[in-house]
């Protein structure tokens, strides 16, 4: 049935916009709209948002002139957004701080890099007796290259607040502002990830009182420095958790990025991470005619049915999104292991310096135990790793990050773990040939933290990269060598396994003060093979509220792989369109 509001908002765009115009105005909005426009079925919402982002088409076709420029809809309000080739959150933020430096620069306004609470907005402190200056040359750059002001009252600005700076009127909001916010919206290639006010730069003015300039606002580090002290050049990572250690970015053979500020600002603090985190993941291609008659020759003897079922192994490139994830929201991570069955993804970027791909031969203690099948098996054998730090997280492939996730989400500066507990709970009792594997593994883990440490535990662990120890899973292999050699050598999930990484490793070092329970990640757990995924899906794409989701399946038959790999596949290009650097052919930095 048509909508009536939305057939009539068709009429009134059919109405204001010449025929001759819409080709035009298409490729700013998208072939979306078009089809909309032919059936006729749009959601009013959605077609009364595409008619707002028609009339700034119309009204600023000279800013609109330029094909690194398009028309994007942000919580259903319009705006001019630049377009970049693979841009990525720190990205967005380096990008809004060097436009706003470099207006400042050209006016001749003195200025420094302020540590503020926010890791996605940069901040620049200025003399409140510049502010002129500082409004004149922002006004002139907004202009140039259409940008955003609005102003910043307290920690939280709103995007609904956001106005364009290449208009006169925004300034005027802004002129009496202790601090405000410039944003120049960003977007890929696609168009469906973009970056904005979360991203801008904030001008703060301070005031000279006393040989001092004193800031407007609270920060981190001081909220006043002498007037006449000289500035200091400090790294990118004093500012910003979301930035790679200098020794990360040399080893990128990346210039490291250094900013102007004051002594105050450049000094070493408390709660500042120093040492590397990596990443390991495991994966198998379940696909691979030689694996799959090898697992065949044993498929004969797994004890529970979840524990060879065909959708556990089967490949629907979730390691290729989960590294689109990695680059977007986790620039900090160092190096990036794979652990594999002498399996490599055609697509992968093996010759990226920080991608290391790793056999399980290279890992596992006694060869007789190959092939394996088991992940717990797999998992047990990480710290074997050569060159792996000694604070690393571990992925599963369909474990994806869905937004920024910071170095302390995952490990506190001083180095202790955090995990993140279920409330799934192991069940009570022993382990049983009718318990699912995680299960079995549950009671089993519970067994050794009983005897060793004297009480019991009762929770699971989320499906969310597992921060994990070098030391603690060594010490592990050590202080249970009969159970941890029993699980290397189960082919597939046993009865007697233990859960290494997922869970024994976090209660392990819980007791042994090195690791404890976190809160703060927003987590969603998505199974494809229930009913109703696509609800589930459809809402985590819309939203794009956790830090982390994953993507799992247990259950399903291989008659519903195909379905399955269909639907993912739409929303994981809807999610992350835009290749990583791992990728075979993609920009390699």
């Amino acid at each position: 049935m048509r909508n009536p509001e939305a057939s009539r908002l068709v009429g009134v765009y059919r109405r204001a916009v010449p025929v001759g115009a819409r080709r035009v105005i298409a490729e700013h909005v998208g072939t979306d709209f078009r089809e909309q426009l032919k059936s006729g079925i749009a959601a009013a919402a959605e077609v009364r948002n595409q008619v707002k982002r028609v009339r700034v088409v119309r009204r600023h076709r000279s800013l609109l002139a330029r094909h690194d420029r398009t028309v994007v809809s942000v919580d259903g309000t319009p705006r001019i957004a630049h377009v970049v080739p693979g841009i990525t959150p720190l990205e967005a933020r380096r990008a809004n701080l060097d436009e706003v430096a470099a207006a400042l620069r050209g006016a001749g306004v003195e200025y420094f890099c302020v540590r503020s609470d926010s890791e996605t907005s940069a901040a620049l402190a200025v003399r409140r007796e510049d502010r002129e200056r500082v409004l004149t040359a922002l006004r002139q750059a907004c202009r140039v290259r259409p940008g955003y002001v609005v102003p910043v009252r307290g920690r939280q600005v709103q995007e609904e607040s956001a106005l364009p700076g290449y208009g006169a009127g925004p300034w005027k909001r802004v002129a009496g502002a202790d601090v405000f916010r410039c944003t120049w919206y960003l977007t890929d290639q696609t168009g469906r990830l973009v970056l904005g006010l979360r991203y801008g730069c904030d001008i703060e003015f301070w005031r000279e009182e006393g040989g001092e300039l004193v800031s407007p606002r609270r920060n981190v580090v001081a909220e006043a420095v002498p007037v006449h002290e000289a500035s200091v050049e400090a790294d990118e990572s004093l500012f910003t958790e979301l930035a790679p250690l200098p020794a990360e970015q040399e080893q990128r053979e990346q210039e490291p990025v250094r900013v102007p500020t004051r002594p105050a600002f450049a000094a070493a603090a408390v709660g500042r991470r120093t040492f590397p985190i990596d990443v390991v993941y495991t994966w198998v291609d379940g696909s691979d005619p030689d694996w799959v008659r090898r697992r065949a020759a044993f498929s004969d003897r797994p004890y529970h049915e979840e524990a060879a079922n065909a959708a556990r192994y089967l490949s629907r490139d979730e390691l290729r999104y989960s590294l689109r994830s990695l680059h977007l929201y986790a620039p900090w991570v160092r190096n990036i292991y794979l652990v594999t069955a002498d399996q490599t993804p055609q697509w992968l970027n093996t010759d990226h310096p920080r991608i290391k791909v790793v056999s399980h031969k290279e890992i596992f203690k006694d060869p007789d135990a190959l092939p394996t099948f088991n992940s717990h098996a797999i998992e047990s054998q990480l710290h074997h790793i050569e060159g792996l730090s000694e604070h690393f997280l571990y992925f599963n492939d369909d474990v994806m990050l869905g937004q920024e996730v910071l170095p302390q989400h995952f490990f506190l500066p001083n180095g202790l773990g955090k995990f993140y507990l279920s409330p799934a709970l192991v069940p009570f009792g022993e382990p049983s040939p009718d318990d699912p594997p995680v299960a079995a593994a549950g009671k089993n883990n519970r067994r050794l933290i009983a005897e060793r440490f004297g009480d019991n535990i009762f929770r699971k662990m989320k499906h969310v990269p597992h921060a994990l120890h070098r030391g603690v899973l060594d010490e592990i292999e050590r202080e249970f060598p009969e159970e941890h050699r029993r699980t290397a050598a189960s082919r597939f999930r046993s009865v007697d396994d233990i859960s290494v990484a997922s869970s024994l490793h976090h209660y392990y070092a819980f007791h042994t003060q090195r690791s404890f329970s976190g809160e703060g990640l927003v987590y969603r757990y998505c199974d494809v093979g229930k009913p109703g995924v696509e609800r589930v899906l459809g809402r985590l794409l819309a939203q794009r509220d956790a830090h982390v989701f994953c993507l799992n399946d247990t259950t399903s038959t291989e008659a519903e792989l195909g379905r399955q790999q269909a639907l993912m596949g739409r929303f994981l290009d809807e999610y992350f369109p835009y290749p990583s650097p791992y990728e075979r052919g993609a920009d390699n930095r």
